[in-house]
């Protein structure tokens, strides 16, 4: 007899989703230069410096001997981790693929920075520039995704999970305490005495009595339990 198949568990198959994964993953990517191409324009136009495809898709720009070098790895070091944190905080809300994401646009970035050089970066300040940018961006991206998980969720105008406690303080509240008449036949029924004033329908308390049951259905002895030591 074939072994029968143990089917996902729910949520599996909209968890691996490829298509979904490689759009996420496209967005971001588009985003990366999107924000890198304006701070870039934004920056050459204030310090007067001509703009080109190689300071964004080139590696040469980024160096730590000059001004213009330090200003493109702090324009990266900005893009990468900050701006890139927040498009994953929104983008995928999940704590746990935020270091896949994260390190997927950096070396996707170092991809296309390779092919369009046709050599590997060789400043060192460049791997620095981008080994500090995905470690921030893993390190803040968590920490949104983790914050906004932990916020309270509202379903239906309240916040879910705190109407079950107001609804039983409420009930409690409510009900009213209990009457004098109620403690005293209490007490009466432990002090062995029916609900009349006779003592056939009670039991005797740490003591031997007899007594007839409700149901009047033969007599019963109850006898004071030893303790075993």
């Amino acid at each position: 007899m074939a072994r029968r198949r143990r089917p996902p568990r729910a949520g599996a198959l909209h968890e691996l989703q490829p298509l979904r994964t490689a759009a996420q993953i496209a967005v971001l990517q588009l985003l990366f230069y999107a924000v890198a191409l304006v701070l870039i324009v934004f920056t050459s136009l204030v310090a007067g410096q001509p703009f080109g495809v190689d300071l964004l898709l080139g590696w040469e720009s980024v160096r730590g001997d000059n001004t213009q070098g330090w200003l493109m790895a702090f324009v990266w070091l900005f893009d990468g981790a900050f701006c890139m944190s927040v498009a994953i905080v929104i983008l995928i809300a999940r704590s746990k693929l935020v270091p896949d994401f994260a390190l997927t646009i950096h070396f996707l970035h170092l991809v296309v920075v390779t092919l369009y050089t046709r050599s590997l970066p060789r400043h060192s300040m460049w791997w620095l520039t981008m080994a500090g940018s995905s470690a921030a961006a893993v390190g803040l991206a968590t920490w949104g995704c983790r914050y906004r998980e932990l916020q309270p969720v509202f379903f239906g105008g309240r916040i879910l999970g705190a109407g079950d406690g107001g609804a039983s303080s409420a009930a409690r509240a409510s009900s009213p305490p209990p009457s004098e008449g109620g403690a005293r036949r209490e007490a009466d029924l432990e002090a062995g005495h029916g609900p009349d004033g006779d003592g056939e329908t009670g039991f005797a308390h740490g003591g031997r009595g007899k007594g007839r049951g409700k149901d009047g259905q033969g007599e019963y002895e109850m006898v004071q339990m030893k303790n075993s030591s």
